[in-house]
């Protein structure tokens, strides 16, 4: 293993644990006896999701603080409720599924009384809700649909997870410094800089940190394979979802 690979894994072993993903546990809990798998997979899952959700509401023409509250109390029925095991799994993707829910959910909302605190009192999923919606004032002024800026969020969402995993593994290896000096190989934008610049600030050849960017990105992108798996039934909608991941970039202007 390279100083610059510091936890590749193996593609076998990857594709052998895939029915256990969290979308796959969720799935199958009313056929097994996992109720705390299913709920801690789906905590999980819900986690990574508040602010494509947030901003979705938001967009629909919510306020702030109807936002906050109808998203918190929207994944804590989500989270305390058993029919989630009654999803239908021909619809696969946990992305599909969560809209879905929370559309229906948002068409029965008017139905409850506005006046008693949504949510059941502690929130059940961690956010910063002034940081939803300083996020959400930098969303595009363009008007764009709830759906496309839940893609583009969904979309980011994944990518973000991937980097953390990412920066985590170098962390581990003893190669943090190496991270954050890679890391805009990764993300991309602008001012990143030459590989001559980043050879002479980490004391290492050209050819090296062109070797090494070559394996950060390799395994970012098994990292954001990884993180697509965890959301969908089986692996034969892996690659489908993966194309779509990249067509939402596409559509936005960016690369992938």
């Amino acid at each position: 293993m390279t100083a610059a690979e510091p936890n590749a894994g193996d593609a076998f072993a990857r594709n052998a644990t895939f029915a256990t993903t969290h979308w796959s546990v969720v799935l199958t809990a009313g056929q097994h006896d996992s109720p705390q798998a299913a709920a801690a997979a789906l905590e999980k899952l819900c986690s990574t999701y508040w602010y494509p959700l947030y901003a979705y509401v938001r967009r629909r023409g919510y306020s702030p603080e109807d936002a906050q509250d109808l998203t918190q109390e929207f994944f804590a029925r989500l989270l305390q409720q058993s029919s989630i095991t009654r999803a239908d799994r021909a619809k696969g993707r946990f992305r599909s599924f969560l809209l879905g829910a929370l559309n229906h959910f948002l068409a029965d909302a008017k139905d409850r009384a506005a006046a008693k605190k949504r949510g059941g009192g502690q929130p059940l999923i961690s956010w910063d809700q002034d940081d939803a919606e300083e996020r959400f004032g930098a969303e595009p002024v363009d008007e764009l649909s709830p759906e496309t800026i839940f893609e583009r969020r969904w979309a980011l969402s994944i990518l973000d997870q991937a980097t953390k995993r990412l920066r985590v593994e170098y962390q581990a290896a003893g190669k943090a410094q190496l991270f954050e000096r890679l890391k805009s190989y990764v993300e991309g934008g602008t001012g990143t800089p030459s590989y001559a610049e980043t050879a002479l600030r980490l004391d290492l050849s050209e050819s090296s940190v062109r070797s090494a960017i070559f394996r950060l990105r390799r395994r970012y992108h098994e990292l954001v394979r990884a993180e697509v798996g965890q959301t969908v039934a089986d692996a034969n909608e892996l690659d489908e979802e993966l194309r779509h991941l990249r067509a939402v970039f596409s559509e936005s202007g960016a690369t992938l």
